[in-house]
């Protein structure tokens, strides 16, 4: 089967045990993720995030639906001023040591792998904003990182 770029969503910002969460959303199906599997990917991710360490906190997600019984949670957090954590969880994938293939029941993956081709276009997009907003200026401006998201559209075939 040949590749194909995916279609990129990019739900509003929310706040999350004290973090401002960017949300970024990716999908074949153009009505988006549906509804129960964003429920419980954003149910787990209080578990995932890092403690505070005195860096701005600032969170952005990965929401993948696969092409198969499967969804991933990819969360990179703010740390140690220009720092990306990751943590990540999966859905429906019994590759992955999910206990069934339900999109809905996330569990952690404990794996190092910080996302597929498709989930990628966000990080190097949030990396040229948290240099943009946080570190450049004379004085970090946090408002002005969580506004700026990629926009929606496909995740590939960018200018």
């Amino acid at each position: 089967m040949a590749f194909s770029e995916k279609l990129l969503f990019v739900p509003p910002p929310v706040e999350v045990s004290g973090r401002r969460v960017k949300r970024y959303h990716v999908t074949a199906d153009p009505a988006g993720i549906e509804p129960g599997i964003e429920k419980a990917a954003y149910a787990l991710l209080p578990e995932l995030l890092p403690a505070p360490d005195g860096t701005p906190p600032a969170t952005f997600v990965v929401l993948h639906r696969g092409g198969d019984s499967g969804a991933y949670l990819n969360v990179y957090s703010w740390v140690w001023d220009n720092v990306l954590h990751f943590a990540g969880a999966a859905a429906g994938q019994p590759a992955l040591d999910c206990p069934d293939t339900d999109p809905t029941h996330f569990v952690p993956t404990g794996r190092p792998w910080i996302g597929c081709v498709w989930e990628l276009p966000p990080v190097l997009h949030e990396r040229d904003a948290w240099v943009r907003h946080m570190l450049a200026p004379d004085a970090p401006d946090l408002d002005g990182y969580v506004l700026d998201s990629l926009p929606a559209g496909t995740t590939g075939d960018r200018p």
